[in-house]
């Protein structure tokens, strides 16, 4: 190698090894992740399952890192406050957001959304799953799938449904019965939570509820529960059929409830909190939090979370579509 050459390969060395050197003392002075209290923006009110759920996972992380987990709930808009606000923070793992299928369903039903649903999150993992209990007033003359589906077909548009709004998980799950059952029912819409106990005076005939909701009005006789929603019965009420199995072939809502992160958010962050948040989900007492909810922990790997939300998209989509939903 001439003089020349060996010079060139020289200073190129240093330049390298320089590089490195600074790339090594850059991460060397960041503090570790989580180094400051974590934000996790719920897009619901206190008290509902993803509320809860957030709550529950919150406290084992502060736990896991001694830092403070704040729940921070921007309930509006079917958790659109919520979700914008995730995607334009800072991605640096220190907001997160607890979501549900509305996170999935909203790309359906909003006329433009100020985010991209899937470049601008970072999915972490999904925390548990659960069914919609299909509960009737005591005075509807059915116990069955079978028998719902008949008494509604004698009397077209005379049963009423409620749900948390137009566009919520709850009224897609009921449109997505209705279409498969080739029914006619007629949808109440509430602002926000649904209202039990108009199901409970006779007001509302039916209504798809969370199990932790309705089950104690169930065994207390108020409500009468006659599917779940799953493809499988729910451990929390193992003498509910589902509704595939009690009339309506190949339905299926399975409700889950799962941690993101902004997007870009880098993925030695990602995995972090993944792996905490799974070990959380493992432990016996969380497990029997969330199952004593109704709620069975899941802790999936982000690709996998990714995968069950795109899924979800494209259902809904379809559901939006051939129900005419449209927000007023």
């Amino acid at each position: 190698m001439s003089p020349s050459r060996m010079m060139e390969f020289l200073v190129r060395l240093i330049l390298v090894v320089m590089t490195a050197a600074g790339a090594a003392a850059s991460v060397a002075s960041e503090p570790a992740y989580p180094s400051k209290p974590i934000r996790m923006l719920v897009g619901f009110s206190p008290g509902g399952a993803t509320d809860v759920m957030a709550r529950i996972i919150g406290k084992k992380l502060s736990e896991a890192w001694s830092q403070q987990i704040v729940i921070d709930n921007r309930a509006g808009a079917g958790g659109l406050v919520a979700f914008e606000m995730t995607a334009k923070a800072n991605p640096d793992g220190y907001t997160l957001l607890a979501t549900s299928p509305s996170f999935a369903i909203q790309p359906s039903i909003a006329a433009k959304l100020p985010f991209d649903p899937i470049r601008d999150f970072a999915p972490i993992t999904q925390a548990s799953s659960a069914p919609y209990l299909l509960v009737l007033h005591p005075g509807v003359e059915a116990r069955s799938v079978k028998e719902l589906i008949n008494l509604a077909k004698v009397n077209p548009g005379q049963l009423n449904y409620a749900s948390g709004g137009i566009g919520s998980a709850q009224h897609l799950t009921a449109e997505l019965f209705r279409l498969m059952a080739g029914i006619n029912i007629v949808h109440v819409p509430y602002k926000g939570a649904v209202s039990i106990p108009d199901v409970i005076a006779g007001r509302i005939q039916m209504l798809f509820s969370g199990v932790p909701q309705a089950l104690p009005h169930v065994q207390a006789g108020r409500l009468r529960a006659v599917a779940v929603t799953t493809p499988a019965r729910s451990p929390a009420v193992p003498e509910v059929p589902t509704v595939a199995e009690a009339g309506v072939p190949g339905f299926d809502v399975t409700v889950w409830y799962g941690i993101l992160a902004t997007g870009r958010t880098p993925k030695p962050i990602v995995d972090k909190l993944n792996r905490e948040i799974v070990k959380a989900l493992q432990s016996a007492d969380v497990r029997q939090q969330l199952m004593s909810l109704g709620l069975e922990p899941v802790g999936s790997t982000p690709g996998q979370f990714g995968a069950t939300i795109h899924a979800e998209m494209a259902q809904w989509a379809q559901v939006v579509k051939r129900a005419g939903i449209k927000v007023e």
